[in-house]
């Protein structure tokens, strides 16, 4: 039986390890795992550190309890209108770089999507190599539902996954992509019972560390040159306009429906 062994914990997060193995775990699940500042600065900093670690050989990314990560935690980020003027900057100081460790990480990351993976969770699960899904789990591009626009590198990581027309279909219908239809579609790769989800996902870390690790890092710098070489861009124009509209209306309208659990009345303004 493969033992992992926890390290120190983080803010909302814990981490494991088993030979040259890492696990990454969001570990929020009365938030359904959605990102806080405090999460996510310790979740940059904690994917900058492993990408200079030549002892991790393999990351396997999941959540705990019924989520993989509901994205943005709406109700603490931008609960009010300072929180709401910085977003702009937060994209481009915590989530882009966050992104951009990940595709550039030398060594192999694995998402094991277990329920939702909405918002920037979503995100966050596409940019990893490997996209394993327990059959319960679902993405969502829940973006446009309080008046934003995808981000965490959704503009670009999901249309080459899925295509532009399928892109738009999730982008702009904000629906739920159930695991076997999201494997269908080409936005995850593997769909596995929701019992089995870990234990897959940890031998297939454990494969991949025991792997040729120069030879990963050389095919994933090829493939990231050859279909997601405008990602930096991507993940800059996202920021740009999610600025512009943090400060608008709809913004104001999505967030106050969220919260009242309510459809929202949007005018484009």
């Amino acid at each position: 039986m493969t033992v992992w062994i926890e390290e120190d914990g983080l803010p909302g997060l814990g981490v494991a390890r088993s030979g040259g193995a890492v696990r990454i775990e969001f570990r929020r699940p009365e938030s359904l795992n959605a990102f806080d500042t405090a999460t996510a600065k310790a979740f940059l900093a904690l994917l900058q550190r492993l990408g200079d670690d030549d002892t991790a050989r393999s990351v396997l990314i999941t959540g705990a309890g019924r989520a993989f990560s509901a994205g943005a935690d709406i109700k603490t980020q931008f609960a009010d209108a300072s929180a709401r003027a910085v977003i702009e900057d937060e994209l481009r100081e915590i989530t882009t770089p966050t992104i951009l460790a990940l595709r550039s990480m030398r060594k192999p990351v694995i998402a094991a999507v277990n329920g939702a993976a909405a918002g920037l969770g979503c995100s966050i699960a596409l940019a990893a190599d490997l996209v394993l899904a327990g059959e319960s789990a679902f993405f969502l591009l829940a973006f446009a539902n309080i008046g934003l626009t995808p981000d965490g590198g959704a503009s670009l990581l999901v249309p080459a996954r899925v295509g532009l027309g399928r892109a738009f279909v999730l982008a702009l219908l904000a629906e739920r992509l159930p695991a076997r239809e999201a494997v269908g579609w080409g936005l995850a790769d593997r769909v596995v019972p929701d019992a089995e989800l870990r234990g897959t996902a940890e031998e297939l870390a454990l494969r991949l560390a025991a792997g040729p690790t120069l030879a990963y890092a050389a095919t994933k710098e090829a493939i990231n040159r050859s279909t997601l070489g405008g990602l930096a861009g991507a993940l800059d124009t996202e920021a740009r306009l999610q600025g512009a509209l943090a400060t608008s209306e709809d913004f104001l309208e999505g967030q106050a429906a969220f919260g009242e659990k309510r459809p929202p009345r949007f005018t484009g303004r």
